[in-house]
């Protein structure tokens, strides 16, 4: 049971984040006004940016497409009251380098930019947190970093062999994916590549409800790079389906806790 604390006490922290964020927000201003910021060299000198706020042990969120750190400003005012709190941008977003070139994307340098900011922090582990493409991250870092990984939570990404059996073998999925096929296929100037839309910082700002933060994303779009948001696709998703896709790897087995929230 203790093995659990840690872990659930970030999951309890993050849920009650949606009921505390309005009065928080009044008493103690925005997020994006209080957070530190600060810049860790990954690997071949790519600097990755970061935000952090509170004190305590690390915990490491690491966002997904299209977004940046702000994204996980509501469970970054919870946690903070426990945890040292570090959202990253990751590369090719924001405030990150944005390095030319499909290689430069590829998952093992993904994974080295957190572990980067984990050891510029001086720290030797971290609870690691991820959504969608930062989820893909996330669970390839305990993977091949267990003794820098305290314990794994995942927001809206199965486990990668999860998703490559459905490839396989679920037609539903195969369709649902077909969005990755044209980000792997189109350049980011295509005027359909983003779901029928083209690639500007409007467009993939467009899911953020709240008009305020809507304007910080814009604002980050503008400084980010599409061609590298595409290059996550390219470098690292599966481009065969069905009976042509790879079977599933055989994976190194998560040895910490992990957690997961999907959804639907």
């Amino acid at each position: 049971m203790l093995m659990w604390t840690k872990a659930m006490c970030v999951a309890s922290c993050a849920l009650v984040a949606v009921t505390c964020m309005v009065s928080s927000a009044v008493a103690q201003g925005d997020v994006f006004d209080r957070v530190k910021h600060g810049y860790a060299v990954s690997e071949g000198g790519v600097k990755i940016h970061y935000a952090s706020l509170g004190e305590g042990p690390l915990v490491v969120m690491i966002h997904g497409f299209p977004d940046f750190w702000y994204s996980w400003r509501h469970q970054m005012d919870a946690l903070s009251r426990r945890f040292q709190v570090v959202a990253i941008d990751q590369r090719g977003y924001n405030l990150s380098d944005k390095p030319a070139g499909v290689e430069n994307y590829d998952m093992r340098l993904l994974v080295a930019d957190v572990a980067a900011v984990i050891r510029h922090l001086g720290r030797e582990k971290a609870t690691i947190v991820g959504h969608d493409w930062g989820g893909i991250v996330a669970w390839q870092f305990a993977m091949n970093l267990p003794k820098m990984t305290e314990y794994l939570v995942i927001l809206n990404l199965p486990h990668p062999n999860g998703l490559l059996r459905e490839l396989r073998s679920n037609k539903e999925q195969i369709a649902n994916s077909e969005y990755a096929r044209n980000f792997q296929r189109k350049p980011a100037t295509d005027p359909t590549v983003f779901f029928g839309r083209p690639m500007t910082p409007e467009t993939l700002s467009g899911w953020v409800t709240d008009q305020a933060a809507r304007k910080r994303y814009v604002e980050a779009f503008q400084r980010s790079d599409f061609e590298a948001m595409l290059n996550y696709s390219r470098r690292n998703y599966p481009r065969e389906t069905g009976e042509a896709a790879p079977p599933p790897p055989q994976l190194p087995k998560v040895t910490v806790p992990v957690l997961m929230f999907h959804g639907l």
